[in-house]
């Protein structure tokens, strides 16, 4: 019996190119000079925040495919963006590692090799900024080398491109090496199965409602059809490609926009499109995953014990613009660490700051820290009349130092104890329940009205105070020096055990600076 099975169709597809490297070694720049688009100036502090997918068009000398098509990640450098720059190497096929001629191997540059070398992906390397004075090639491979990342001409196997992003020198040479590993990689795609893909990105438009940025891997998607993304199950209102245009279908290798999701889809998830909603509902069911997107809720709180209920915590309440954003701050968070102070997440979710953020953060006597949101007019109003805090930030730099701030605001400050003088008790006068009068000779230093005392007898503390009022020649003093007499009265401190002074015993005067901690 004759198979009826039709035969699937198999083209090849457009490599999806992964940019990585430390931060401001050029690599958004990189991508600016490809698509001949300004990019980095629209990135707040010229840092790329969230991860962009871009498409390009090449003319090629191949007769039988003359113009080529490219896919470009663009993900951000900063030590905060690990997991968002893994996950963009995850579902690249090849890797650009920029690293800046004048500064060679920095350590996101390491964190990048390791992520390319975990994930088996051919790399080529560009080294970037030769026109700058001090660029050292030759040091870069060698760094390199070291970092078991060896170049064409050290004797490896991995490609390397010396560019100028800036002045566009050796672009075509890079764009041209891409091709050339692709065609080697041979990148075919299956268009006649379902198609499915990735989420890169996840965000909240007030207009348009929820929307998310994929790339698509297999199959067409195609408007109108069910999507489900983790549980997330949503219908295709409209797609848009790269540059925003509005298109009908998204073929493999493909980043497109989409809208018509009821929430926001975790970044990372693996998306399926189907004919029907009861399929995307089975999709969805089988899908179910308890484990949390963010450390925020990982762990939970641990139990009060002696230890943990002296830690002072910060309620926060998170907002951001995109998921990947929220995955960020959330990495950059767990960065800071302390035995003393603490924060725990009460709420978070991508968008504006909205009025049930404020009555969050109300409920929990905690604050609000947004990362490039706006607050919502009624939700200000708010936090007005019940003055509660909110901070937003456009550069995640600038959020971590603030909440590393607010931490260090709840440290017991450090006591700097400056010893000031001795005076020997040479007579007693009258007592009370709160004070004692008493009359001295400073042995050496000085003793200043306000200061603290430590009375010793024998050697053994027996109380402790501070000079309440002090007197010289019978006349107030703010201070006696070394060699005088004076008279004292001794209050006692509260809560301390405190036996009554007499002749002989010794005061140690000295003051205390309270010094503000930092984390």
């Amino acid at each position: 019996m004759a198979e009826n099975t039709k035969e699937k169709t198999i083209k090849a597809r457009p490599p999806v190119v992964v940019v990585l490297g430390h931060v401001d070694h050029g690599k958004t720049k990189l991508l600016d000079t490809i698509r001949k688009t300004k990019v980095a100036e629209k990135e707040s502090g010229g840092i790329t925040q969230h991860v962009g997918a871009y498409q390009i068009d090449i003319a090629t000398s191949d007769k039988r495919q003359a113009i080529k098509r490219i896919t470009f990640l663009d993900t951000p450098g900063h030590e905060a963006f690990s997991a968002i720059r893994s996950r963009g190497a995850k579902i690249a096929d090849i890797a650009i590692l920029v690293v800046a001629a004048d500064e060679s191997v920095k350590p996101q540059t390491k964190e990048a090799i390791k992520i390319v070398e975990a994930e088996k992906i051919p790399l080529i390397v560009a080294i970037n900024k030769i026109d700058k004075e001090g660029a050292n090639s030759q040091k870069v491979k060698q760094d390199l080398a070291a970092e078991n990342i060896l170049v064409e001409d050290w004797g490896g196997k991995v490609p390397s491109i010396e560019i100028s992003a800036k002045d566009n020198r050796n672009i075509p040479e890079l764009l041209e090496m891409i091709l050339l590993v692709a065609e080697l990689e041979e990148l075919k795609e299956d268009t006649d199965s379902p198609a499915s893909g990735v989420i890169i990105e996840s965000r909240l438009d007030k207009r348009r409602g929820y929307l998310a940025s994929v790339l698509v891997q297999k199959g067409i998607v195609k408007l109108g059809d069910w999507i489900v993304a983790g549980t997330v199950i949503g219908k295709i209102k409209s797609m848009e490609d790269f540059a925003g245009a509005l298109i009908t279908e998204a073929r493999p290798s493909q980043p497109v926009l989409i809208t018509g999701w009821p929430s926001a889809p975790n970044v990372g998830k693996i998306f399926a499109v189907t004919d029907s909603k009861e399929k995307a509902s089975r999709i969805a069911e089988d899908n179910v995953d308890l484990t949390p997107l963010f450390l925020f809720i990982k762990e939970p709180m641990p139990e009060i014990s002696e230890s943990t209920a002296k830690k002072r915590i910060l309620n926060l309440v998170l907002k951001a613009d995109f998921s990947g954003s929220l995955e960020a701050v959330d990495s950059a968070l767990n960065t800071i660490k302390s035995e003393e102070v603490g924060y725990n997440v009460v709420r978070y979710d991508i968008g504006n700051i909205t009025e049930a953020d404020v009555k969050s953060a109300i409920h929990s006597n905690g604050q609000i820290v947004g990362f490039r949101v706006n607050t919502e007019e009624s939700a200000q109003k708010i936090a007005d009349k019940e003055s509660v805090k909110i901070s937003s930030f456009d550069v995640i730099y600038d959020l971590v130092e603030y909440i590393r701030k607010e931490l260090g605001g709840l440290l017991e400050p450090e006591i700097e104890r400056t010893q000031l003088g001795r005076l020997k008790v040479l007579a007693t006068f009258k007592k009370d329940a709160r004070s004692q009068i008493i009359g001295g000779k400073v042995m050496s230093g000085k003793i200043t009205r306000g200061g603290i005392v430590e009375v010793f007898r024998n050697g053994t503390k027996i109380a402790l105070g501070k000079i309440g009022q002090l007197q010289q020649n019978k006349a107030d003093s703010s201070e006696v020096k070394e060699g005088q007499e004076a008279g004292i009265r001794f209050d006692p401190l509260p809560n301390q055990p405190s036996q009554e002074i007499k002749e002989g015993d010794i005061l140690e005067v000295y003051e205390e600076k309270k010094i503000e901690r930092t984390l």
